[in-house]
């Protein structure tokens, strides 16, 4: 073959390698640290090639909660901002919880999601099942900021959909009793103990209530509580029940089960048979957190979510306590995740943000509000969080609970099981039906929820 021809051809296989290249290397020049999402909407970077660039540009965090609670973002976003100038990230703030997961509905429907989203263990998935978020595990696994190994494995492991680590935990809270020291003293009665039994706890609510200026009507309640399956979970794996037949792959609600039904008889006495909770009209007048904040209600069911507002109380001194406790130790999970829309574009800026908020640095910001147990041992474990010169001062109850906490099952259909599960069983708490009428109405009404 003449030298020439042996050149040219030399020449012309050099440009379809040198072209091959440049579309590789235009497919990953992204900054991301994560995988390319659903139909290839935004960068992503392949696992072993590191960033190389700071990622920028404008991204949206849609946040929900009181005053101080929104403060406390705030300074996490300008904390955030001052370490990285080239995102800007707008914060959007919804105040109440209904209205938050109205806007998440209406915003994920339109395709038009907050880049960074806060989303309940008991809610993501229903998005995750049809595609609408974008999984968050191999981002961590890269991360040089967090390790999934620092994290409290309860708060990591509610998030897995089907083998994916979904969104980030921004903390682990669960279901204690706020109580009025002072009305505790009043009546006689000690701080609860570690260890205080449901006949401990329901006398205590006895002796709380009172009808306080003689006029025949109760105006100072023993206990105070929201009224749905969430708030009776708990004492139903206490009493050795189940809520539906197979946590792991649920087909159907367990609440006729002689364990779960004996658990909902003792939770729905406390107003029907020993009135220390408020009755349907007098909730309606005045909820139960209102009460409590007034200083007529002994004991209220609650989060650490409500720990701000309960801060901003002066007439009179109150504390947290463990739940009483049945024939074994169980507490129910309270988590909420970073999450991050798969349709959402600049998905290193968004990666970026939800890392610092989950790093060190932005946990102490949010868990110095109050608002949150951090899902990070090291911050959970630190005075950031156990300042017991900040109320509560028995906050070390929120961790030692943790090894009994259980979850609610994670099933697309949850979120819309709790909400007619709470309409019925509301029917027995305030007397208007029986309860076994109500479990039958509750599972009859479920069971569709269970079909894939």
């Amino acid at each position: 073959m003449p030298r020439s021809a042996v050149y040219s051809r030399l020449t012309l296989l050099a440009a379809v390698i040198m072209l091959a290249l440049a579309g590789c290397a235009g497919s990953n020049n992204a900054t991301d640290g994560g995988p390319s999402p659903p139909g290839g909407a935004g960068n992503s970077l392949p696992a072993d090639r590191p960033a190389t660039a700071e990622p920028s540009g404008a991204i949206s965090f849609m946040i929900f909660g009181d005053t101080a609670e929104k403060a406390a973002y705030e300074q996490l976003v300008a904390a955030f901002e001052e370490r990285h100038p080239a995102i800007d990230v707008s914060l959007i703030h919804i105040p109440g919880q209904s209205d938050y997961r109205q806007r998440l509905g209406v915003d994920f429907a339109a395709g038009t999601p907050a880049d960074v989203v806060l989303l309940n263990y008991r809610r993501y998935a229903a998005y995750a099942a049809r595609g609408a978020l974008e999984p968050l595990g191999p981002y961590l696994e890269r991360s040089t900021l967090i390790d999934q190994a620092d994290f409290y494995q309860e708060s990591i492991q509610p998030f897995i959909w089907e083998g994916q680590l979904m969104c980030i935990p921004q903390n682990l809270s669960s279901l204690v009793v706020y109580y009025n020291r002072d009305l505790f003293r009043a009546a006689g009665l000690s701080d609860p103990s570690a260890d205080w039994t449901w006949e401990e706890f329901l006398a205590a609510a006895q002796a709380l209530t009172r009808d306080t200026d003689g006029d025949g009507a109760t105006d100072q309640y023993g206990l105070g509580t929201e009224v749905s399956i969430f708030r009776a979970a708990p004492f139903i794996w206490q009493n050795g029940g189940e809520l539906v037949d197979n946590p792991e792959a649920p087909t159907r609600l367990a609440l006729d089960s002689p364990a779960a039904r004996e658990a909902l008889q003792w939770f729905v006495d406390l107003q029907v048979r020993h009135k220390v909770v408020p009755d349907a009209v007098a909730e309606a007048a005045e909820d139960s957190e209102s009460r409590f904040l007034n200083g007529r209600l002994g004991m209220f069911l609650n989060s650490r979510r409500g720990v701000p507002t309960y801060r901003t109380i002066e007439r009179f001194d109150w504390d947290v306590a463990p739940l009483p406790q049945g024939k074994q130790k169980a507490g129910i999970l309270h988590a909420d995740a970073y999450c991050m829309p798969a349709v959402s574009e600049n998905k290193a800026a968004i990666w970026t943000f939800i890392e610092f908020a989950n790093a060190a640095e932005g946990q102490h910001i949010i868990a110095a509000s109050g608002r949150t147990v951090p899902s990070l041992r090291a911050v959970a474990e630190s005075p950031t969080f156990l300042n017991p010169g900040q109320k509560p001062a028995n906050s070390q109850v929120f961790l030692d609970v943790i090894p009994w906490i259980r979850t609610v099952p994670i099933m697309a259909g949850w979120a819309e099981i709790e909400e007619l599960s709470a309409e019925e069983l509301s029917r027995a708490y305030y007397g208007q039906a029986s309860l076994d009428e109500v479990i039958r109405a509750t599972q009859e009404r479920a069971q569709p929820l269970f079909t894939p």
